[in-house]
């Protein structure tokens, strides 16, 4: 009796578990173009969502070779997600080859994320190939002003609550949530950031005026001299000069950009040249959009105390 008691009960877990399998929602499949946007959808979808990022943190996102492996998972995707703003324009490469007319512009399962944000650099002249990789619709790096990110959020939401209606309210309360982590996380931010208000610095690329905005750097020169364009030698002696002219202590570079011409001009300056991703996953151990700024306004503070930063 005992006996068959025991394999009954073992028959009825066998079957609860199969019935779960059998039972359980699908996970809706979101693919982002970058690591920042998987992040964020994570933090409203969870466990609802399978989130994929076709760039790595470690990548320039400007340059993404376009693989027929991505184009396959952006064939079974429920929702595309993309920075916008003519960053990727590789993205749409993928999505035209993957035949998926949801996540088609203009789709309920394509998401615009820079739709709302506060944009820089806008430009106002014609544009021409000489002037470098200069966007037409305003700066992309704007998630790195942690404000756009609950912009961010909103826009996600919005599209996760249109395409599974039954999970709206989960999908908001994980939103709300999580917009309520960033303001408070943005209090402690600009905190520690306070003293050096009004610091300047050097960066490689134009990755951060939305950060230096938020936090109240002032970024006076590139190693760069014209997005995505060589720095030629009268550039470079140019830059050393004006470092040395207005006394800059920090050259931040994206880690995917060689150090050494960074380096050489620091030498010649006594500036330091700081590595901080502009992304999610840019280095080891940073794995949320909140982690990212806990990483770089970590970094900029002991760096800037180190090197005697505006106070």
């Amino acid at each position: 009796m005992i006996r068959w008691i025991s394999v009954f009960t073992i028959i009825m877990a066998i079957s609860a578990i199969f019935s779960m399998d059998v039972f359980a929602a699908p996970k809706i499949k979101v693919v982002t173009t970058t690591t920042d946007l998987k992040s964020l959808v994570e933090a409203i979808g969870k466990d609802r969502v399978e989130v994929t990022s076709i760039a790595k943190g470690y990548q320039d996102p400007h340059f993404v070779e376009a693989k027929p492996s991505d184009m396959i998972k952006l064939k079974n995707a429920d929702m595309f997600v993309k920075v916008g703003l003519d960053l990727e324009i590789w993205s749409q490469l993928l999505i035209d080859g993957s035949r998926n007319e949801k996540i088609f512009p203009g789709r309920v399962g394509h998401v615009d994320a820079s739709v709302g944000a506060r944009l820089l650099q806008i430009p106002e002249m014609k544009l021409d190939r000489s002037m470098g990789d200069i966007h037409l619709f305003g700066n992309p790096h704007y998630w790195l002003n942690p404000s756009n990110g609950e912009v961010i959020l909103e826009n996600i939401s919005r599209s996760l609550e249109q395409v599974s209606p039954a999970d709206s309210e989960y999908f908001r309360k994980n939103k709300d949530e999580y917009i309520k982590e960033i303001d408070n996380s943005i209090s402690r931010w600009v905190k520690d950031m306070e003293p050096y208000k009004g610091t300047k610095v050097v960066t490689y690329h134009n990755s951060w005026p939305n950060f230096a905005e938020a936090f109240g750097l002032e970024v006076v020169g590139y190693v760069e001299p014209k997005p995505g364009i060589p720095s030629p030698p009268t550039h470079i002696a140019s830059l050393i000069e004006l470092i040395k002219r207005e006394k800059v202590n920090i050259i931040i570079v994206e880690p995917y950009f060689s150090e050494k011409l960074p380096n050489l001009i620091a030498n010649s300056t006594g500036s330091r040249v700081l590595i901080l991703p502009p992304s999610v996953g840019g280095v080891k151990g940073v794995d949320t959009y909140i982690g990212l700024f806990d990483y770089n306004i970590s970094k900029l503070v002991e760096a800037l105390g180190e090197t005697g930063g505006k106070k």
